[in-house]
């Protein structure tokens, strides 16, 4: 981009790499270990099933022979009854006391049988209900098996992810050892050495933009960003006489100017919660797991705390595995009630939940925990949308890591389009030598950056001002 930014690519990219690789390593092994306690639940939960069906197998089995002995019973009770009535017709004009004794008995008889009826209609009954019973534990278990499904698509989904980060870097790697082998030289020096005071051709500035292209994209800026410097450097040099000493100038100001119109200073987020005359005002939260989501809205409460406003956290990632203890501990250090479920529970409901305990308390902001996820998932983004539909939050913010480059990029373009995001936080900020996330994020939505995180600490979470980025990267 520009000698300062061009010295410090070689030391950066090695330190990125050292990071991406051993972050790399802990995320697959995480993942084995996931796929492992997967499959082992996966067992456990077939030998439990096996095991139910057996014992109910056995039961069915027991009933058949009680109906059997039930009938044959009944089949014995009504041959009786049969020869009781031949031998009563054959007796029918002996004396009548006998006569009466007789129909006594068959009436006896026949009254037990009905009985044996009732308690065959009653064995039936109760193994029809069983049979339900069956039925919805099966039913149960389909269900926990397709969410243990999603579960490993969602793993090689990531797995896929981090396989193709490998093969950027590996790429990037041969990039750095082919520049390594060339002279070491800026852009900028590269120009100055051709040109003194003279007009630059269209094909001298391809040649230098080039290198100053690769320079952008392996800094994680978008391509739409670096298409429109293209353009305001060849209004600015093409055909123009301009003296070597000029051009760094020259390329310096036109990426100052650009780089101000896409950055945007955020609004100042106390302020607009205490405009509000009517309270809660509710803030909703997205991005996918492990980009720091639950820790930045416990950030933000801090935040907001100290500023005298009363909190409330929503747990509608009803989804994740300990999302709701995550946050329930984070809530406990800071003094703030949760608002929760069961897992499985419907988020929406929980965000309703949420919004109504803090109108009772008297709270003043309810800040929504939401399910990570694939961003490409169409179920996610429709309970998203559901959430959003039901609280009809004051603000929706995405949360995403600023190290993971265009991946960040797509997942808040993603959440743009779905939801419709207000604003921007970007965590790892602090590791993120490149910076380019942070400009390609704003260009692609058109929404200002809030905060960014720096840290694991409830203080390490600074306001983002486009003047500070502009500096880092050499251009003031």
């Amino acid at each position: 981009m520009f000698k300062l930014f061009k010295e410090k690519l070689k030391s950066v990219f090695s330190r990125f790499k050292k990071d991406i690789d051993e972050k790399t390593e802990q995320e697959i092994s995480a993942l084995k270990e996931k796929e492992e306690l997967t499959e082992k639940k996966e067992e456990l939960d077939r030998k439990k099933l096996k095991e139910k069906l057996a014992e109910e197998k056995k039961k069915e089995k027991e009933r058949l022979k009680e109906e059997r002995e039930k009938e044959k019973e009944l089949k014995k009770l009504e041959k009786e009854k049969a020869k009781l009535q031949k031998r009563l017709m054959k007796e029918k004009h002996e004396e009548q006391s006998e006569k009466g004794k007789k129909l006594e008995e068959v009436h006896q008889l026949e009254k037990k049988i009905e009985e044996i009826k009732e308690e065959k209609k009653q064995l039936e009954k109760e193994h029809e209900n069983q049979e339900k019973g069956l039925k919805k534990e099966k039913s149960a278990d389909d269900a926990e098996k397709a969410s243990i499904l999603e579960d490993l698509r969602d793993l090689k989904e990531e797995i896929a992810i981090i396989e193709r980060k490998e093969e950027r870097l590996e790429e990037k790697e041969a990039e750095t050892e082919q520049k390594e082998e060339k002279e070491k030289k800026s852009i900028f020096t590269l120009i100055k050495e051709k040109f003194t005071s003279t007009k630059l051709s269209e094909e001298d500035f391809e040649k230098f933009f080039e290198q100053l292209e690769l320079t952008l994209l392996e800094n994680n800026v978008a391509i739409s960003i670096i298409d429109r410097i293209r353009a305001k450097l060849k209004e600015k040099l093409i055909n123009n006489t301009i003296k070597k000493s000029e051009i760094d100038g020259e390329i310096k100001k036109v990426l100052k100017g650009i780089l101000s119109e896409i950055l945007i200073n955020p609004f100042d987020i106390v302020k607009k919660i205490n405009e509000k005359k009517e309270k809660p005002f509710v803030i909703v939260f997205f991005g996918i797991n492990g980009g720091g989501k639950t820790t930045t809205i416990a950030k933000i409460a801090n935040l907001l705390q100290k500023n005298r406003l009363k909190c409330v956290f929503a747990a509608s990632d009803t989804f994740r595995a300990a999302s709701i203890e995550q946050l329930e501990k984070h809530a406990a250090n800071l003094g703030v009630n949760v608002i929760k479920h069961q897992y499985g529970a419907d988020p929406a409901a929980v965000a309703f939940d949420a919004i109504q305990h803090a109108k009772a308390a008297g709270k003043d902001v309810v800040l929504i925990d939401t399910a990570g996820r694939m961003h490409t998932k169409t179920d996610l983004m429709r309970e998203m949308e559901k959430i959003v539909r039901v609280s009809k939050p004051d603000l929706k913010i995405f949360v995403g890591e600023s190290i993971t480059g265009n991946d960040a990029v797509e997942q808040a373009s993603a959440f743009n389009k779905s939801v419709g995001i207000d604003g921007i936080i970007l965590t790892k900020a602090d590791v993120d030598e490149k910076g380019g996330a942070m400009i390609s994020v704003s260009e692609i939505t058109k929404k200002p950056i809030l905060f960014l995180g720096t840290g694991q600490g409830m203080e390490d979470l600074i306001p983002f001002k486009k003047e500070d980025i502009i500096e880092n990267l050499g251009l003031e």
